[in-house]
C-alpha cells in the first residue's frame, strides 16, 4: 500500500522532510522549534518569495517532484543573487492533496535541499497544509556581506548592458512540451530545472554593477523593470545574442522564431545588469547600451536594435 499524506500526517511528513537536512554556519537554530534563527552578519537581510502552483507553473506529467523542488528553490535563489547577495536560508510552505504519495513530497524536498546546497544555503523551516492541488511556496534569505544591494534603479546613461547565464532555453523546452514531445532533451531539462548563474550575482556586485535583475519573465520584460526604475532607455543588440543550436532546432521544428525565445523567454533565471564599460566582469556578455530618454524614445523604454519591440515582451501574471 502506497503511503500518502493522509496516512503519514502533518508531523510525520515534517519529520520525513527534515530528517538529515544539512545546516550551514549561518543557521543558528534550524527546523524543530517555533522559528529558525539565522545569523545576519552585517545587520541587513535580503528576502524574496515565490509560489509554484500545480497546473500553472508545473505539471506532474512533465516534471518529477525532484525537478519541481530544484525549480522552486532556483527561482528564489536567483532573486537573492540578483541583489548581489549570498543566499543563506530557505523557508518552504507546502500544500497537497491527502491522497498524494508521501514519497512525492519527500522527493520535492530533496530537490529543494540539493539546489540550496549549490549556494551553501539551508532549509530552516516552513509549513504544510492540505490543499486541492500541489502548492509550493519558498521564501529565501540572503546576506549582502557588507556590500550595497544592487537595485534595478541604478542604471546610468553610458553604461553597457550585459548578461550571464542562458536565455530562451526554458521557453524552447516549454514549446516542445506543449506539443507533446520530450526532445531536444537539453531544452526540456532547462524548463524542468533552470540553471541560474549563482556566482555571477555577487561577482557583478563586487565588480560595480549599477543595476541588476534576474530574467524570470523574459529579457525584454525584465529589462523594462530596469529602464523604468532607472528612467533610462535600454537598447538590446541582437547580433550580440548567440542563439544556441538546440533553440534553432526547436524553432525549425515548431515554426517559431529562435530569437524570440531569447528575447521573451523566461524561467532560465539568467542575470542581466548594467555596468560602466570597464567594469563588466568575466563571464558576462555585453548585449546592449543604456542611454538618456528623448522625444522619440522616452525614459523607461526598451528597444531592440534601435526599434521598439512589437511582439509580446514576456510573461505577465494575471494577463497570460
Amino acid at each position: 500500500m502506497t503511503e500518502t499524506l493522509g496516512t503519514t500526517g502533518e508531523f510525520g511528513l515534517i519529520a520525513a522532510v527534515t530528517r538529515g537536512l544539512s545546516r550551514s554556519e549561518d543557521v543558528l537554530v534550524g527546523p524543530g522549534d517555533d522559528a529558525a534563527v539565522v545569523a545576519v552578519p552585517d545587520g541587513r537581510v535580503v528576502i524574496t518569495t515565490d509560489l509554484l502552483v500545480e497546473g500553472r507553473h508545473f505539471r506532474q506529467d512533465w516534471s518529477s517532484a525532484y525537478d519541481v523542488g530544484r525549480k522552486a528553490a532556483a527561482q528564489n535563489l536567483a532573486d537573492v543573487v540578483a541583489m548581489g547577495a549570498r543566499p543563506t536560508a530557505l523557508v518552504v510552505g507546502f500544500g497537497g492533496p491527502a491522497d498524494l504519495p508521501t514519497a512525492w513530497a519527500v522527493e520535492l524536498n530533496q530537490g529543494l535541499a540539493d539546489e540550496a546546497e549549490l549556494v551553501g544555503a539551508s532549509i530552516v523551516g516552513g509549513d504544510t497544509v492540505q490543499s486541492d492541488k500541489i502548492i509550493v511556496s519558498v521564501t529565501a534569505f540572503g546576506s549582502l556581506d557588507g556590500r550595497r544591494p544592487v537595485l534595478r534603479s541604478g542604471a546610468r546613461p553610458g553604461d553597457e548592458l550585459a548578461f550571464a547565464g542562458r536565455l530562451g532555453w526554458a521557453e524552447a523546452g516549454y514549446a516542445v512540451l506543449t506539443r507533446g514531445f520530450r526532445s531536444p532533451r537539453t531544452v526540456v531539462d532547462a524548463h524542468r530545472r533552470p540553471q541560474p548563474p549563482y556566482a555571477d550575482g555577487p561577482r557583478a556586485a563586487i565588480a560595480g554593477a549599477s543595476s541588476m535583475c534576474d530574467v524570470s519573465d523574459g529579457l525584454i520584460a525584465d529589462l523594462r523593470h530596469i529602464a523604468e526604475a532607472s528612467q533610462v532607455v535600454i537598447d538590446v543588440r541582437t547580433p550580440a545574442l548567440a542563439v544556441a543550436e538546440p533553440l534553432q532546432a526547436v524553432a525549425a521544428a515548431t515554426g517559431l522564431d529562435a530569437m524570440t525565445f531569447v528575447l521573451t523567454g523566461g524561467e532560465d533565471h539568467a542575470l542581466v545588469g548594467t555596468f560602466e564599460p570597464a567594469d563588466v566582469p568575466d563571464g558576462w556578455t555585453v548585449i546592449g547600451t543604456v542611454a538618456e530618454g528623448n522625444e522619440n524614445r522616452p525614459a523607461g523604454t526598451v528597444t531592440v536594435d534601435g526599434e521598439l519591440f512589437a511582439s509580446p515582451a514576456g510573461h505577465a501574471h494575471f494577463t497570460s
